[in-house]
């Protein structure tokens, strides 16, 4: 790694002087924007190069292996044959919510979403940006029937970072809002319990099985974790209701 590198994984100085600071950077007048700067490029090649985080190179390692047994059951291993399963965890208002990880696509930042004219819709919102590609933007809340909460967001999460979730299965893609997208978590199928009577008649509609989970992030003020009870949903149902909506 060269020296430029080193210093910029440590000071970053767009954020302090470039655009995103108070743009007293000397360079700003030779090159406009800091995205044009060979310090900023640097930094960028520095963090395709650097080393991958073993438990990030696991989790990943993990999911191909179930992708690849699902494509060609007869490559199954006693090991790969196992109940267990990656989920993806994330959070609606104050329900938790996972699916498979096999249509996980991506996450991105909140983008504006461009309505469709003539729709009377609540659950298709419209249409919004992702990398160049327009995809149609659903309300999952809506569609699972999941009312806003009065709760205070700290007292539902310590982490309130609202995202953008993109699904896909068979080609067909789908972005819908979420409050707080926890990631990936492996559960074995034989912990899903019934869905409960609590639920919405939407909401149980389209759960598979509820199980519990203790968010790593999540403590109470004794600093004692709080287990959740996730809903997994039924991704099949999911995806035809949507295409169903779409028309």
């Amino acid at each position: 790694m060269n020296t430029i590198t080193t210093q910029l994984n440590i000071e970053r100085c767009w954020n302090f002087i470039g655009i995103e600071g108070d743009r007293s950077c000397p360079q700003l007048s030779t090159y406009v924007h800091c995205r044009n700067c060979p310090v900023y490029s640097a930094s960028g090649r520095y963090l395709l190069e650097r080393t991958t985080p073993e438990q990030y190179r696991h989790e990943w390692t993990q999911l191909l292996a179930e992708l690849r047994v699902e494509k060609n059951p007869q490559m199954s291993s006693p090991a790969v044959r196992s109940t267990e399963m990656t989920v993806v965890i994330f959070r609606l208002q104050r329900e938790w919510l996972a699916l498979p990880a096999q249509v996980f696509k991506e996450t991105t930042p909140v983008s504006v979403i461009h309505t469709l004219p003539h729709r009377n819709n609540q659950v298709l919102r419209g249409l919004t940006n992702i990398r160049g590609e327009l995809l149609l933007c659903v309300s999952l809340s809506h569609l699972l029937n999941i009312e806003s909460s009065d709760t205070p967001l700290q007292v539902l999460s310590p982490v309130v970072h609202s995202r953008m979730m993109v699904i896909e299965k068979a080609g067909n893609a789908w972005v819908f809002p979420v409050d707080e997208l926890y990631g990936l978590h492996r559960i074995n199928r034989e912990e899903l319990g019934d869905a409960s009577k609590n639920m919405t008649q939407a909401t149980q509609t389209y759960t598979k099985g509820l199980f519990s989970w203790q968010p790593a992030n999540f403590q109470t003020s004794q600093q004692e974790v709080r287990s959740q009870t996730v809903s997994y949903l039924d991704d099949e149902l999911l995806f035809t209701t949507l295409a169903r909506k779409a028309q």
